[in-house]
This record gives C-alpha cells, sequence and structure tokens, in this order.
C-alpha cells in the first residue's frame, strides 16, 4: 500500500498492492458489495457508475469481454475490460434475481452506501491487520489503484485513458500516477543487488 498526501484537500491518496486488493474484495460483506468494490478496482468505475452497472453492459467485443459505461463523467460512453471472474459473477447474480438484466446490479442508489460500505471494510481491515494506513482508503482509490496498476504493467497510457474515460492524458498523469505500485516498485529494486 502506498499513500500521499493530498495536494488540495486533507487526507491522503492510496494506492493498493495486489494482496491488499484481494484482501479488500474478500473482506466484502456481501456478494454486492464485492462486486461494487470489483467494479471500481478491476474496471476503474468512479462510484456514480457503479450504481449504474446492469447485468446487459455486459458485452462480447473482438477486443474481449468488457464493460459498458452508458453514463460516465459528462455523460460520456466507454467500454472497459471485465475480468472473466467478474464477469462470471454478474451474470450469476443475474441468473439468480427475478429482475429484468437492465435493472443495476447493485441495488443501493447512493454513493454514500458506497462510501459507508468501503468505510466498514477499511475499518475492519486496520482492526484485523493492525495497519492504520486502511483507514485512508476511499471509494476512489479503488480506480486509482485500478488505473496505476494497469500503468505499472505497462498498458499503453493512451489504452488506459480510453477505458478510464479520462479526455486527456495530462489529467490521467497528474491525478493517478502519481506513485508507482508496490509491485512496480518491488521489480525495480529487484534490479539493484544491495536495496
Amino acid at each position: 500500500m502506498n499513500l500521499k498526501q493530498h495536494d488540495t484537500t486533507d487526507g491522503m491518496k492510496v494506492w493498493l498492492s495486489e494482496s491488499d486488493t484481494e484482501r479488500l474484495l474478500d473482506t466484502a460483506e456481501t456478494t454486492e458489495q464485492r462486486i461494487a468494490f470489483a467494479l471500481a478496482v478491476r474496471c476503474g468505475l468512479r462510484s456514480h457508475e457503479v450504481l449504474q452497472v446492469s447485468p446487459s453492459d455486459v458485452v462480447e467485443t473482438d477486443a474481449g469481454a468488457m464493460l459498458t459505461v452508458e453514463h460516465g463523467k459528462g455523460d460520456k460512453y466507454r467500454e472497459t475490460p471485465l475480468p472473466p471472474t467478474l464477469r462470471t459473477q454478474i451474470e450469476t447474480v443475474d441468473d439468480m434475481r427475478d429482475d429484468d438484466s437492465t435493472v443495476p446490479i447493485i441495488s443501493v442508489t447512493t454513493t454514500q452506501s458506497l462510501r459507508n460500505w468501503i468505510q466498514s471494510a477499511r475499518e475492519t481491515l486496520a482492526d484485523e491487520t493492525d495497519d492504520d494506513r486502511w483507514t485512508n482508503v476511499s471509494f476512489h482509490d479503488l480506480r486509482r489503484t485500478w488505473a496505476t496498476s494497469l500503468a505499472s504493467k505497462d498498458v499503453d497510457p493512451l489504452v488506459v485513458c480510453n477505458w478510464g474515460g479520462w479526455s486527456d492524458l495530462d489529467t490521467f498523469l497528474e491525478h493517478y500516477k502519481g506513485t508507482y505500485s508496490p509491485e512496480a516498485q518491488q521489480r525495480e529494486r529487484g534490479k539493484v543487488e544491495w536495496l
């Protein structure tokens, strides 16, 4: 986990490692919460976009399974990759419920509910791990983690901008690629014998 002071507000920006991400997903109290967290940390969705996702937004394209975001920031359409496990979870929930596939998969309707879910998870993790850094994790940090993890895997930054709905590379670099993932730092340290 990496932390950095916000430039303009109190608090910290947080980037989770892959093991931290898995720990957070495993801490979700319900399948619905796990899906909500995964939509942010595995697909890069903003909180208001998470609330809009329905099973009918899952599409198969020449690029693989994608999640359509009909009304992203600025009411802009985009598609972002959908990991196979998350796709299966969404489709399974859809199969088990009586709702039409156009009904959102997340039943809560406010971003405050998502913030409450992440607050509960971060408090649980801070207690379980005896690591107070968890108390800094916000729902938006999940999107930040997603973007940085893609950048750390050398995904073309313009592709990340496209998937994440950023209109320009400068915004992405300024707000999201502010640090390197713990995995990238560990990889680079491995290149230096005495580190």
